[in-house]
């Protein structure tokens, strides 16, 4: 399922910013001192997915039921709504206005990015297409790191200016347990009483 959220994110900035992402590849490596891998050429946006937490705020009790095609309904636990968080990065090609091709690149990347409240349903990718309930994100948000200056150092790498994104899925945990039919149709009969 995480891989068809980093598919789902590779196309929305496809669709979003295709002037920018025709001319730069997209990693989902650590942006670490030995970026760019050797599959990836410069210059690159990197989204590094640094934590998977549950949501406890979207956190449901609730049912949910799911019709099967021969009509039996299956009852649900309602899906556990997971957090994804990435760390955004723009590198640029080596030379003279690599900084400002950096702030360029990530510029274009938020611009593009804070157009969507939620991911939109028909760039959803594999069992991402298939849920119910919306898929939150939140852009430029203080993520669950602590401190960059720390984050940076443990990577080995220097400091770069970077987007907080987390965009949240939903993952169906429990087994569901079998209610039995659903009911198709109902039947009134209506009559007058006889009193007298």
């Amino acid at each position: 399922m995480i891989n068809d959220l980093d598919n789902t994110l590779e196309i929305l900035l496809r669709h979003a910013a295709p002037d920018l992402v025709s001319q730069v590849a997209i990693s989902f490596a650590p942006p670490d001192n030995s970026f760019p891998p050797a599959s990836v050429r410069l210059p690159a946006i990197d989204l590094f997915l640094y934590d998977v937490r549950e949501n406890r705020e979207l956190r449901s009790n609730e049912r949910v039921s799911d019709r099967a095609k021969d009509g039996t309904v299956v009852l649900l636990p309602a899906p556990v709504r997971v957090d994804c968080s990435y760390l955004i990065t723009a590198w640029p090609s080596p030379g003279d206005n690599a900084v400002k091709d950096e702030h360029r690149m990530i510029s274009e990347v938020m611009a593009a990015l804070l157009r969507y409240p939620v991911l939109p349903r028909p760039l959803l990718q594999g069992a991402l297409a298939d849920q119910a309930t919306p898929l939150p994100i939140a852009a430029l948000q203080a993520g669950v790191l602590q401190s960059m200056g720390e984050f940076w150092q443990a990577l080995g790498g220097k400091p770069k200016v970077a987007l907080h994104y987390t965009a949240t899925i939903a993952v169906q945990a429990g087994l569901g347990a079998e209610e039995g039919q659903a009911i198709a149709d109902t039947l009134f009969r209506l009559g007058l009483v006889n009193t007298a």
